[in-house]
């Protein structure tokens, strides 16, 4: 048979769609128009072909498909969503194909067709779920909430705070429900603290190894390239210099608030950033602590101590390695004693007077320090190769001792000018600008919650974007916590503050507050919404962000003319439109 011999050409052709309608394994019929011996060349030529091409199509689609899986995440700060990203990374080199999405994007209805669930939350507040979790935790935890199947498979990572009381609270709460709905535990629930590593990946592995998990695995595939991590992140942070650290609060101010430049030249240009991010910074103890504790000890300094990241010297791990505040559990537990009052420190236990500690001793009861995230007050688009911060400075009186803050102190005070500090960008997945310029943007900070909406509205204003703004700001003092006066006075003057609205809640004998002016100008902000505004909140979650979320269902209420379920259907339609968005602590 060759080129030139069409008839048979057409006759091959017309026996290869016979076979294909039968699903034949050989794909010339007895009564196709060949004889014999070319029948059973090409038999034999066929079967060789389609063998190899339905190899290579099955290969395709287990590395394409693999194993369905859903990832769900309660994320306030950004870690437990940055996990959930790199738990579906893992999951790909373990044959599986995971659909990554916030526990408030399905309902315990949508659980009951899955096979493989996997989730982490944190906890938030005084044990409750983050803004992204509420609702599904509040119908899993209904009384009416569905049974689910035994063939639902999951596993729940838990994140948060063990110097907290309701440590975990969330993570607990869903890993028990699950089950008692007919769920089947694939893995352990893990209970993930400030220093989350080595328990995370644990469990990470955990999950895969589980018979649930291993048994369904589809063929491992590879991470997508556009999967990488960052180039810098919390365990690899960048090791930026400090431009400035310039005092935004008057004389006179019952607080020291500093806008902070720091630059990220010299490689931190990969270290991008949205306004919306927070920054994590790994801080420095202050010396005249850790010299306290070295005293009360009786130690130098000079021993040698193993930690998890290995050996070093007492001075330099109680300086740059371990938390030397804050007491948890494991601290007691591992020096045997109680708290001499509720919020008592490290150094109060010494003071109090505690068992003989040699130095290891003394930091086995220690956690790791811990990196702190601060919003981002500036607009890459401004500032480039720049990233600013407005923090205010912790001072305060506790058991006739004074105190400070840890990161806040390091970086209003103690670090100097072209000193190194390691950071790292936290991205947020839900605080962000409207990608429509055109949209109008309604933005609620006091104090240092005032921070997101400097950068908001630096990148409005670089942007050129058209849409509405209208800022909420507030403080004690009108005369010395104007924080930004300058530029937002010439913001509004040029403009790109459509409306500007303060409240000062020590300059008047009624105190007043964001929340107040909401209301009081409720008919314009309820106009705003209707008019595709969106809602951005950053601050004290809580009082401040409790209270200006009731303002706000107090203002739908009587200018939408609605009932309680209206103001509830109303702003969940908010929040699913990504128009109510909070960066609240």
């Amino acid at each position: 048979m060759t080129k030139q011999d069409p008839e048979m050409l057409a006759r091959l052709a017309t026996a290869i769609g016979q076979a294909n309608a039968q699903n034949a394994p050989h794909f010339i019929p007895e009564d196709a128009p060949f004889d014999s011996e070319q029948r059973n060349w090409l038999n034999g030529l066929m079967t060789g072909l389609f063998a190899i091409a339905a190899a290579a199509k099955g290969d395709g689609a287990e590395n394409e498909a693999g194993t369905a899986l859903k990832i769900l995440f309660g994320s306030q700060s950004g870690t437990a969503e940055s996990l959930a990203k790199d738990l579906r990374k893992y999951a790909k080199t373990k044959g599986f194909e995971a659909e990554i999405g916030e526990l408030d994007s399905v309902t315990p209805e949508d659980l009951v067709s899955l096979n493989h669930v996997v989730i982490l939350a944190a906890t938030f507040g005084e044990g409750e779920p983050t803004d992204n979790a509420k609702k599904f935790y509040e119908a899993l935890m209904a009384v009416d909430a569905p049974s689910l199947p035994a063939s639902l498979n999951f596993s729940v990572c838990g994140l948060g705070d063990s110097s907290y009381p309701h440590f975990n609270k969330v993570g607990t709460d869903l890993d028990a429900r699950l089950a008692e709905l007919g769920a089947t535990r694939a893995a352990a629930l893990v209970s993930c603290d400030v220093a989350y590593d080595e328990d995370y990946a644990a469990w990470k592995e955990a999950v895969f190894l589980s018979e649930p998990f291993a048994s369904a695995a589809g063929a491992a595939g590879v991470a997508d390239a556009e999967e990488a991590g960052p180039a810098f992140d919390k365990n690899h942070p960048f090791l930026a210099s400090l431009m400035g650290a310039d005092c935004l609060s008057g004389d006179g101010s019952a607080k020291r608030v500093n806008h902070v430049e720091i630059s990220l030249a010299g490689g931190g240009e990969d270290l991008d950033y949205s306004v919306g991010d927070s920054l994590g910074v790994w801080p420095v103890n202050a010396p005249e602590l850790a010299n306290e504790i070295l005293a009360l000890l009786g130690l130098t300094g000079r021993e040698v101590v193993n930690l998890k990241s290995g050996a070093c010297k007492l001075r330099s791990a109680v300086l740059t390695k371990l938390d030397i505040v804050t007491v948890t559990p494991a601290t007691l537990e591992a020096w045997g004693v109680e708290r001499p009052f509720e919020d008592a420190h490290v150094i109060d236990l010494l003071r109090a007077g505690v068992p003989d500690l040699d130095a290891q001793a003394f930091v086995d009861g220690l956690r790791p320090l811990q990196p702190r995230l601060y919003s981002i007050a500036s607009s890459p688009k401004k500032h480039p190769g720049e990233v600013h911060l407005t923090v205010g400075e912790v001072h305060y009186d506790l058991e006739g001792h004074k105190r400070q803050g840890v990161a806040s102190t390091f970086l209003g005070k103690r670090l100097a000018l072209g000193g190194s500090v390691g950071v790292y960008v936290q991205r947020s997945g839900h605080f962000h600008l409207p990608e429509d310029d055109s949209k109008p943007v309604i933005m609620i900070g006091p104090g240092t919650g005032i921070a997101p909406f400097h950068a908001f509205l630096e990148e409005r204003e670089m942007r050129q974007a058209t849409g509405d703004n209208w800022l909420f700001f507030g403080d004690q003092h009108q005369a010395t916590d104007y924080l930004y006066r300058g530029e937002i006075e010439g913001w509004a003057a040029s403009g790109l503050l459509t409306r500007l609205s303060l409240a000062w809640s020590r300059d008047s004998t009624e105190k007043v507050y964001v929340q107040h002016l909401i209301e009081k100008d409720g008919a314009t902000f309820f106009d705003w919404l209707e008019a595709g505004a969106a809602i951005y909140i950053c601050g004290d979650a809580s009082r401040m962000a409790s209270d200006v979320d009731k303002a706000i269902r107090r203002v739908i209420a009587t200018h939408g003319k609605l009932d309680a379920a209206g103001v509830d259907a109303y702003m969940d339609q908010l929040t699913k439109d990504h128009r109510y968005q909070r960066d609240v602590y």
